[in-house]
């Protein structure tokens, strides 16, 4: 028996082109669910996911990674249609198009990923690409209120440039598996996926099944030295500045001083302290 189709579609992902592109394909996979603000990709899949099938997320890595929390703890199986912004989550996988996210739906091959936990606060929740604290979380924060009118990179590179003028480092405290680790940093991101901000290979190591977080952390230096090392990152090649560090481990734990934002999967969740796990095989998605 063919397991049934939902999509939950975000219709202002891809400064609205979202709907138009999705809805043109109703025929061809199943009903869709429209959100109207933030946590409704998470209510709505988990209604979907009642009937075990495939549930579609339409959208960027915020409505993955919403779906995927929704879908988490069922039998249900999570595909990506990437009409997005970044878009990132999709691109890791291969599946970073229409045709070849199309395909993969038809196809039905499937492989188990992981999850990350997060908790700030009173605050908790999943993330499924990248989260993180810091100078990065601004950005995210700097792009989603203002820069609207420019995609991906772009996007992320303006963002960048408007929020270093104020930016200052923070002493860290960071715990990786019972390991203590203190500098002072830019930003700190811990990654289930290779990359964010549209392209940029943060986390170029990271693999999505392996069981294993990776933090990067960029260490304090200066805005002239960042700028210099700034394009590095879209290649990978940052981690071998002498200022970033890489480690995995299961568990995270960050405190800072003053205390940063924090970040999930391209949204502001709170500030840290914060902790984050990776959770094993958590569900599973379709890949080409």
């Amino acid at each position: 028996m063919t397991r049934p189709i939902s999509v939950i579609l975000n219709p202002a992902a891809g400064r609205g082109q979202a709907a138009k592109l999705v809805r043109e394909l109703v025929g061809r996979l199943g009903p869709i669910l429209e959100t109207s603000g933030p946590g409704d990709a998470e209510r709505l899949a988990r209604r979907a996911a009642d009937d075990g099938g495939i549930v579609v997320a339409a959208g960027g890595d915020g409505t993955v990674g919403e779906v995927a929390a929704g879908i988490y703890g069922s039998d249900a199986t999570l595909a990506i249609l990437p009409v997005g912004t970044g878009n990132d989550f999709a691109r890791t996988l291969g599946v970073a198009s229409l045709p070849v996210a199309l395909a993969a739906i038809d196809q039905r091959t499937a492989k188990p990923i992981d999850l990350i936990r997060w908790r700030c606060g009173d605050a908790g929740g999943l993330a499924i690409n990248i989260a993180g604290c810091g100078f990065d979380a601004l950005v995210a924060e700097r792009i989603n209120k203002g820069f609207r009118y420019l995609r991906g990179t772009s996007a992320y590179i303006a963002a960048v440039l408007t929020t270093l003028r104020s930016y200052r480092p923070a002493a860290l405290t960071v715990i990786v598996d019972g390991e203590t680790i203190e500098t002072t940093v830019m930003l700190c991101a811990v990654a289930n996926a290779k990359s964010y901000g549209g392209g940029m290979l943060v986390a170029p190591n990271a693999e999505v099944d392996d069981g294993e977080l990776d933090l990067v952390v960029v260490e304090g230096i200066g805005k002239v030295e960042f700028l210099r090392a700034f394009p590095s990152v879209f290649k990978g090649a940052h981690l071998t500045h002498p200022r970033v560090r890489s480690i995995r481990g299961r568990s995270i734990s960050i405190h800072a001083e003053p205390p940063l934002p924090v970040l999930s999967d391209g949204e502001l969740v709170g500030v840290t302290p914060a902790e984050f796990e990776v959770i094993h095989n958590a569900l599973k998605v379709v890949v080409p």
